[in-house]
């Protein structure tokens, strides 16, 4: 596919940058003022979410968008499941990643409503404080997101099995309210920031959830506008 992962491009979020701090220095040399969470902070948030596990045992985590094609944390399995009551969607802005303060780009959140196929991955419980702390330093920099428990439902998984989902926050300054697919094609199509581009985020995407035989219709409409867009 054009523009997905089946390129192998080398991604900058790897398990070694995450722990170095590396998101944090690319907010840093922004030279933009944005609210960061503290060490302090994300790591209690991520006390927290384990603290609040509906049932003990292994932490699933749930991946809707660059988590399925570059998870850079240790997983035990993985497989496709359906969340109820969220759905994926471009509604967040990053003036950094995929983006430039002059031209931020867009990437994806869960916001409220629907519903949303994605990829949950089963960690080790033993495990589990130490490769999210790698997801959090991902995840939870700015506060842009609230991670919360969802039902995950899939033919394979026990009836009552939870994982973690990062929700979008509303209050969040860079949360922007769903836009047309043409006017979110025209970011998607033309946004670029130090973790490349916004159209290799989707392509990566698609091709990733494709993996898994899921088929996201409306990025697949987005994408379409992304390639008329550069023709």
């Amino acid at each position: 596919m054009e523009g997905s992962s089946a390129t192998k491009r080398a991604h900058g979020l790897t398990r070694e940058a995450l722990r170095d701090g590396f998101v944090h220095e690319l907010v840093a040399r922004s030279g933009i003022d944005l609210p960061v969470l503290s060490d302090e902070e994300r790591r209690a948030s991520l006390k927290a979410t384990l603290a609040a596990q509906p049932v003990p045992g292994d932490v699933w985590l749930f991946g809707y968008g660059s988590l399925i094609w570059n998870p850079a944390f240790h997983y035990v399995e993985r497989r496709p499941v359906l969340i109820r009551g969220w759905h994926r969607q471009f509604c967040l802005s990053t003036p950094i990643g995929r983006g430039t303060p002059e031209n931020p780009g867009l990437v994806l959140g869960l916001d409220c409503g629907g519903s949303c196929r994605g990829v949950a991955f089963r960690v080790a419980r033993s495990e589990a404080e130490a490769e999210l702390e790698l997801v959090w330093r991902r995840e939870m920099v700015m506060g842009s997101y609230i991670p919360r428990w969802v039902k995950l439902h899939g033919p394979d998984l026990p009836e009552g099995t939870y994982g973690i989902a990062f929700t979008i926050n509303h209050a969040a300054p860079n949360y922007v309210r769903p836009a047309s697919e043409a006017d979110t094609a025209r970011v998607v199509a033309t946004a670029c920031g130090a973790l490349g581009s916004c159209q290799d985020y989707l392509f990566d995407t698609i091709h990733g959830l494709k993996g898994f035989g899921i088929h996201d219709r409306h990025l697949n409409r987005i994408a379409d506008l992304v390639r008329e867009h550069r023709s």
